[in-house]
């Protein structure tokens, strides 16, 4: 284009101007894409300007020689080149020096329009998320769930929405298996235990969001009890209290242990965390007494349910129910 303008001024428009206008275009077209491939590849996109700028001002120096090198050798293969002879390597350098410029503009373009693109695409993305989590919201007045959960995870999740959106949208699915669960105590009485422990997995997910590295898990599950019914909820609901009572009270956090195992013809749930009970069982709150409600409900006399300080330092819930014969 800058020959054909140059061409066209001082009126030496011709054949020869075309061809050589049109191989520019051709090698620029194919040099520049060649340019954004080293960029996209390396993830200079990715950095700040000032770390890379030193590398791209290479690559550009690079290409601006590549550049001119292919030129002047098709200039010269097709017979395009001028009456005054000028030796090859000097057309090449001073070629370079041309299109140097150039191709750094191009760069510079090419970066503020991905700065520009990125940033439409972050606002979008944090638009929808932030209507999801709004949405959220709105179904948490239907929830059974502890509401101080829920906002926790809510604030949790709005704060990952700038900084991690990826794992925003894992948690806002998260969040919403365990309101849907919480919504479907109304509908059922038990679930499989595989299905119970689900929820329980994206409870605690969302949980290590608040608490980072000061909430640990482990689990010791017998595959035989996978199938195995249980009220729903429930395995969450003494999780729940166990963070609450136990790991959020330590300022270095602790160890949350679920286990569940068949011990003769019952199914034994036991949930241990680090802590200590202040010699009160702490059958007075909410996730407790509903714990103990719903268990007389669902299985009368036969289902057995204690919490204790099993060591100075641990605490343990533990729910026995009569397990259930075909």
């Amino acid at each position: 284009m800058v020959t054909l303008f140059f061409a066209y001024t001082y009126n030496k428009f011709n054949g020869v101007q075309v061809e050589r206008a049109g191989i520019n275009i051709v090698l620029g077209i194919g040099v520049t894409h060649l340019l954004r491939y080293f960029i996209i590849t390396n993830d200079w996109l990715k950095r700040s300007f000032d770390r890379v700028w030193g590398i791209l001002l290479a690559a550009v120096m690079v290409a601006s020689l590549v550049y001119s090198a292919l030129i002047e050798g098709i200039y010269m293969l097709l017979n395009l080149l001028g009456q005054h002879y000028i030796p090859f390597y000097k057309r090449i350098m001073l070629g370079s020096l041309d299109y140097l410029p150039l191709l750094m503009l191009w760069v510079l373009i090419y970066y503020v329009w991905h700065i520009v693109d990125n940033n439409r695409k972050q606002q979008l993305e944090s638009l929808r998320l932030e209507s999801l989590v709004k949405e959220l919201e709105l179904k948490t007045i239907k929830s059974h769930i502890n509401p101080h959960f829920i906002f926790n995870a809510l604030n949790s999740i709005r704060a990952l929405v700038d900084e991690n959106p990826g794992r925003a949208r894992t948690a806002i699915t998260e969040l919403s298996n365990i309101l849907r669960s919480s919504m479907q105590t109304e509908k059922m009485e038990t679930v499989p235990l595989e299905k119970e422990l689900a929820i329980v997995r994206d409870y605690l997910a969302l949980e290590k969001i608040r608490f980072e590295e000061r909430l640990k898990v482990e689990m010791d599950i017998d595959e035989d009890t996978l199938e195995e019914p249980v009220p729903v909820m429930m395995l969450q609901t003494l999780v729940e209290n166990a963070i609450k009572h136990g790991i959020s009270k330590r300022m270095q956090g602790g160890v949350i242990r679920i286990r569940s195992y068949f011990k003769g013809d019952r199914h034994e749930l036991v949930v241990q965390n680090t802590g200590h009970l202040n010699g009160q069982a702490r059958e007075e709150g909410f996730g407790i007494m509903s714990t103990l409600s719903r268990l007389s409900i669902l299985y009368g006399p036969k289902a057995n349910f204690e919490i204790r300080d099993l060591q100075e330092d641990t605490v343990e819930a533990k729910i026995s129910i009569p397990v259930e014969t075909l």
